[in-house]
């Protein structure tokens, strides 16, 4: 039993440190816009200080606490971590500087489809481990029970408010922010896909030595 968590932890872990590092890289060339979320947290950050991280790790705990009130289903261990590493991974990242500046040219048109292709294998890995979704989608989902409404739409209004508060507060919103998620949602569908059946049989070939010993 041990083990078969830890292959669902070790999975949830990986993808998390892929996710917070998909997001660094495109934090780095922000100037060709963000993901809605990432356009909001990084206004706030510009506009009132701390850190990066540090608002996306407050930004979570409050959508988990919407989360918690409109359906407590949805919250999880894997959710309030998620809130704290990726954004304490983020900031890591960043401190690091092992991130090349950016080009202000074509070669960051390249770094950013980077990020959003290993934001999207990331979130599909730590999805896949089945140990809690993420705050957002954990908050989109209880708001889409909540008025029996489809979660594409929810995410469509969702995605939308969030971008307008982050352009008010003079963001970084570009081109990129609006392909944003037509980029990384079937990315992030097929990782999950491909990683929940892993883990499957992972899981699976586990129980069998089991009970062949």
């Amino acid at each position: 039993m041990k083990l078969k968590y830890m292959i669902r932890w070790l999975s949830y872990l990986l993808g998390v440190m892929l996710f917070s590092f998909g997001i660094t890289i495109t934090i780095t060339v922000q100037h060709l816009g963000l993901h809605p979320w990432d356009v909001l947290n990084v206004a706030l950050y510009q506009k009132f200080g701390l850190t990066i991280g540090a608002w996306q790790i407050i930004m979570s705990l409050l959508l988990i606490l919407i989360s918690y009130i409109l359906d407590k289903s949805y919250i999880r261990t894997g959710t309030f971590l998620n809130a704290i590493l990726v954004g304490l991974f983020v900031d890591f990242y960043m401190w690091t500087g092992i991130l090349p500046e950016p080009s202000y040219a074509w070669p960051d048109v390249v770094t950013i489809l980077i990020g959003i292709v290993i934001m999207g294998l990331g979130g599909g890995l730590y999805n896949a481990a089945g140990v809690g979704s993420g705050p957002r989608d954990g908050f989109m989902l209880s708001i889409a029970d909540k008025l029996d409404a489809s979660i594409g739409k929810i995410r469509i209004v969702t995605e939308s408010l969030v971008l307008v508060i982050g352009l008010l507060l003079r963001g970084p919103v570009h081109v990129i922010t609006f392909l944003f998620t037509f980029i990384q949602s079937p990315i992030f569908q097929w990782a999950y896909v491909r990683f929940r059946k892993n883990v499957i049989r992972l899981e699976s070939r586990y129980e069998k030595s089991k009970h062949v010993s």
